[in-house]
């Protein structure tokens, strides 16, 4: 089994096998329990649910949303559209960057309740591997965690490496047989 450490590590020998994913964004922010209190796990995911990225933050604010998009479009293509719920902050967010030039114009965003169930619904597996931990004491092992959770499910649906990394190849193969939590 991994020691927490070794999946950042794994995250990033993988990084550069995984399937792009689609310029149709839908982002949306969650809560998890860190030691008692409530942090905000920001996600986005593409039109055919692959996660794009994910940001774990202490604050629900604009700051946290600029950070957020600014770490996915740094680590993944820029989108072509974003689709965001009603929450101010995000929209607020987007603007700004727009304005600091940080966004390309070509760059549509768009809210939508109806579009963002799919962004939901994801949001709801990652809660079902986290909720048997009872929360978490760490927030950087919060972070590590739902990092290796979102690396095993791109592994297991098959948006995983789609070239070899022979480094890699049984603790891949160790990774596609998880059915169970990802333990903390």
């Amino acid at each position: 089994m991994f020691h927490r450490s070794h999946l950042s590590v794994l995250g990033q020998r993988v990084a550069g096998h995984l399937v792009e994913v689609d310029g149709y964004w839908r982002m949306d922010e969650t809560y998890i329990k860190v030691r008692g209190h409530w942090v905000y796990l920001y996600r986005a995911v593409d039109k055919a649910g692959q996660t794009v990225d994910f940001f774990l933050s202490r604050n629900r604010d604009v700051n946290a949303a600029k950070s957020f998009l600014r770490s996915a479009m740094k680590n993944t293509r820029v989108p072509t559209k974003i689709t965001l719920d009603a929450y101010a902050a995000s929209h607020r967010a987007v603007r700004e960057l727009q304005e600091d030039g940080e966004r390309p114009r070509r760059v549509k965003v768009r809210s939508s309740q109806y579009l963002n169930n799919l962004v939901e619904q994801d949001h709801r597996r990652v809660k079902q591997r986290i909720r048997p931990m009872l929360g978490f004491k760490r927030f950087d092992s919060a972070a590590i965690t739902i990092c290796g959770i979102e690396l095993a499910e791109k592994i297991k649906c098959g948006s995983g490496p789609q070239t070899p990394v022979p480094q890699l190849d049984s603790a891949l193969a160790q990774v596609r047989t998880w059915s169970g939590p990802v333990a903390a």
